[in-house]
């Protein structure tokens, strides 16, 4: 996490208020797995994937054309986050604590939560996580277990957001791995104008229908 984040210890934390925190432009965080309490984060500077501006990479469209996973949606929810909490030796701790992963398990069965999984032979191997809120989705975290897998799950994410008529794509910090898709950094005062802008319209997460298999070609065929 940046340094330039403002962290506020929260008192307890229910999915209403989550709701209210993510329209406000903040969200919750654990120091660590074990860590049992949150604390809110608003970052001074914002990572935004613009999904009008959108990058894949050409090596990673002939991945997402050849179709070498079935991609899923909201099939296996705690699975993701479950996948997402765990330790990688690249990422030997983990923000997502026990009670995130209940208030997220909580928003999906409100339909506030969703994911967007890649699978192989039966198996999870790859996915992503996130909370939509009017036309805004705010990007919480991934996981692969196939080389990727990651990847190809956040094309089939903004596909469908671009499909659905969603306005925002947060990422909330600017990594490396998200720059080579066009990630940027705004300021604070602007990612207001932008969720305010976004949380005010409708958006529809299911305008591709719950169950219906999406393609690579379909999916690169929505984006910019």
């Amino acid at each position: 996490m940046k340094a330039r984040s403002v962290p506020i210890r929260a008192p307890v934390i229910t999915t209403e208020i989550i709701l209210r925190a993510y329209a406000a432009g903040i969200f919750p965080m654990a120091e660590s797995a074990d860590d049992p309490s949150l604390f809110w984060v608003e970052p001074e500077i914002r990572g935004v994937i613009p999904l009008d501006r959108f990058h894949v990479p050409s090596r990673l469209a002939r991945t997402v054309r050849a179709d070498l996973f079935e991609i899923r949606v909201d099939s296996a929810f705690d699975e993701v986050i479950a996948a997402c909490a765990e330790e990688r030796p690249d990422r030997p701790e983990t923000w997502i604590n026990t009670r995130i992963r209940e208030l997220f398990s909580a928003l999906h069965r409100l339909g506030h939560a969703h994911s967007v999984e890649c699978w192989r032979e039966g198996r999870l191997v790859g996915g992503l996580y996130g909370l939509s809120l009017g036309a805004a989705f705010f990007g919480e975290s991934m996981f692969h277990r196939a080389t990727d897998a990651s990847k190809v799950a956040l094309v089939h994410l903004v596909a469908r957001l671009r499909h659905g008529g969603y306005r925002l794509l947060d990422a909330q910090f600017q990594t490396s791995h998200l720059a080579q898709f066009g990630t940027q950094e705004v300021p604070r005062e602007a990612y207001r104008m932008l969720l305010e802008a976004a949380t005010e319209r409708k958006a529809d997460w299911w305008s591709w229908p719950q169950g219906r298999q999406v393609n690579g070609r379909e999916a690169l065929a929505e984006l910019p």
